[in-house]
């Protein structure tokens, strides 16, 4: 995800760029033609043309868009693909690992067992010999994708829908997972995903995955400052936390509607699969409802008007109740963790402004958490005061 940028501000979204933006795309076609010549065979005569790097690219991986055109066995074929590619080391990646092999695996299964609409994954390479690093090629899917970058609730498209229209991009999303978590025996689906063989419980799945997320923030402030509030929030979450009961489900991890390909207000594709985990299927409603509040909150601190209806926190439940038969357990706990997890990333991308001579590091290392007073209200109990959670719950 790119950091938004309020006026003012310096432009995040700017430092530290991908290294395949950095890289003259005529050099990345050579080695993407070479690399298919290899793997579909010299017979196939691959092409590869309208190569480019999207300029909007997050901060956790590179991306290429280009076109692909060779001979197959039943004539000519020809595909417009992307590119996800590991980002390197001299870019200070936000996560310790990026396995594109699970990000393929989870999307090859997700694709055989659910209505859930992923990209076809054509192939992943383990290889750094061909492009420096391993990649995966998927399908390039067309339609719109609510903005980071000026925030979509800022003006975009979403901004400009109608409120039938809008509607229908939340009921569409919240289906994306009640189809997701309705895959049964996930832990058989992406084995990878589980810890061992058998049944995976939420309540444990919950346990192993907060347990995850302190040692994630252990190797963010390895070499760095460290943020009482982030260490604060981790022990306070630890000592409250729920016991969600049955199997654990497929979560998407980064369920947000900026990582949704949308045609007429549906989804279309659902990308970004790197933070995958089985778990409460309570984690990905609480990411989808605090990302939105994340950029919400943003709007007020700019005193624009934002999209306050969307994806209110009851709305969300309600709908997912009816989508899928649940109703969602501890989902302020699950907000909350979501509020966590995101200051963990902020706090790290801050880090890298400051490593790359963007920022100065502030005196408080907490200020590096850009929705600083939302998680301190939410570990206080009185975030929720005064907004609006529609829905019917109290």
């Amino acid at each position: 995800m790119t950091p938004p940028q309020t006026s003012g501000d310096t432009d995040l979204g700017e430092y530290a760029r991908p290294a395949a933006s950095r890289t003259d795309t005529g050099t990345l076609t050579v080695a993407l033609r070479e690399w298919l010549a290899l793997t579909l065979g010299p017979e196939a005569r691959p092409r590869v043309t309208d190569l480019s790097v999207p300029t909007e690219a997050g901060m956790s991986s590179d991306s290429i868009m280009f076109t692909a055109s060779w001979n197959g066995p039943e004539g000519p074929v020809d595909r417009r693909l992307v590119g996800r590619l590991a980002p390197r080391d001299d870019t200070m990646p936000v996560f310790p690992r990026y396995d594109l092999a699970l990000q393929a695996d989870v999307m090859r299964a997700v694709s055989a067992a659910s209505a859930v609409p992923v990209p076809e994954v054509l192939w992943f390479e383990d290889s750094a010999d061909h492009l420096g690093r391993e990649f995966l090629v998927m399908e390039r899917i067309d339609g719109e994708i609510p903005p980071d970058v000026m925030p979509y609730n800022f003006g975009s498209w979403v901004a400009d829908g109608t409120e039938p229209q809008r509607a229908r991009l939340q009921t569409s999303s919240i289906q994306v997972l009640a189809d997701l978590h309705a895959i049964p025996e996930p832990w058989s689906a992406c084995p990878r995903l589980a810890a061992g063989a058998g049944p995976v419980a939420a309540a444990d799945a919950l346990r192993d995955h907060l347990a995850a997320q302190r040692a994630y923030y252990e190797w963010v402030c390895a070499d760095g400052p460290r943020s009482p509030l982030i260490e604060r929030a981790l022990d306070q979450l630890a000592n409250t936390l729920p016991e969600i009961p049955g199997p654990a489900a497929l979560c998407w991890g980064d369920a947000r509607i900026g990582n949704i390909v949308y045609r007429d207000f549906r989804a279309a594709a659902v990308l970004d699969w790197e933070m995958a985990a089985l778990g409460p299927r309570e984690m990905d409603l609480g990411w989808m409802i605090f990302l939105h509040r994340f950029f919400e909150d943003i709007a007020a601190a700019a005193d624009l008007s934002g999209l306050p209806g969307l994806l209110r926190r009851d709305d969300v439940a309600d709908e997912y109740t009816r989508l899928a038969g649940h109703a969602p357990a501890s989902l302020d706990w699950f907000v909350t963790y979501a509020a966590l997890r995101q200051a963990v990333i902020m706090f790290r991308i801050q880090c890298r402004t400051v490593t790359f001579g963007q920022a100065e590091a502030p005196d408080d290392p907490d200020d590096m958490i850009m929705h600083r007073a939302s998680l301190e209200k939410m570990l206080a109990g009185t975030y929720w005061t005064g907004i609006d959670t529609g829905g019917s719950r109290p």
